[in-house]
């Protein structure tokens, strides 16, 4: 890292430090956020898309991907996992997929149902209550989208399972295989301030390819939009 590099760095997160009163006062309170003209609710304690970006950042990759195997009379599937406030999911519902969102948390499941409602996506997106792919048991997707908690370690309050969790990224790797179909796609959204390189380990152990699909360098944190596909060669995953 070049000393230019380091001082913008250090620069934003002093700028980020000193606003963080503020961001604090606005996650303690509802708030209507619009992202590329999408109306989303947020409510306390869910993770808020626009405030730490990435939520907002995988929506977008989302919508610049066309949907995989989709048929006039088969519509494509997908799961969001971590749904939060459901912003992926009614982004890929936009894009033509039938999603299924899961959160873990209950303040974010009604979130993301509230924000279904609001646009008009019954029809095409369910939120379920519980942790990772046991609510669809079963169930194989064209697409699976996830914005993980970035930190290792024990969350501190229900809305910290959003941020940390010691094993979630083992976990999820090790069930993706059960839910992808052959031909699906992962999409994984994650931050340089967690653990990459045990992401794209944890999915290479489990047969996947990854390959970076966006990034984005916001000073503080670079972050990276990683496709998941299996692995049929020899391959290995490239960053």
């Amino acid at each position: 890292m070049t000393r230019g590099v380091e001082l913008i760095r250090l620069l934003t997160l002093l700028w980020l430090r000193l606003k963080r009163p503020f961001l604090l006062w606005q996650l303690d309170r509802a708030r209507l956020r619009w992202v590329d003209g999408v109306p989303l609710t947020v409510l306390p304690g869910v993770h808020d898309p626009v405030v730490f970006r990435t939520g907002r950042f995988l929506a977008r990759a989302i919508a610049e991907l066309p949907p995989t195997h989709a048929t006039a009379d088969a519509p494509p599937h997908a799961l969001d996992m971590g749904t939060g406030s459901g912003i992926a999911a009614i982004f890929a519902a936009r894009q033509g997929y039938h999603v299924l969102g899961v959160d873990v948390s209950a303040a974010a499941t009604r979130c993301a149902r509230a924000n279904v409602l609001i646009n008009d996506l019954q029809e095409q997106v369910r939120i379920l209550q519980g942790d990772l792919f046991a609510p669809v048991h079963g169930k194989q997707f064209d697409l699976v989208t996830f914005n993980p908690p970035f930190y290792r370690g024990q969350p501190r309050s229900e809305a910290d399972v959003a941020w940390r969790s010691p094993d979630v990224i083992e976990r999820f790797a090790a069930g993706l295989p059960l839910v992808l179909l052959p031909k699906g796609r992962a999409l994984i959204v994650f931050s340089s301030d967690g653990d990459e390189s045990g992401l794209i380990e944890a999915l290479r152990q489990n047969g996947f390819t990854t390959m970076p699909v966006v990034r984005r360098n916001f000073h503080n944190e670079v972050v990276t939009v990683y496709a998941a596909t299996r692995r049929t060669t020899s391959a290995e995953p490239s960053l």
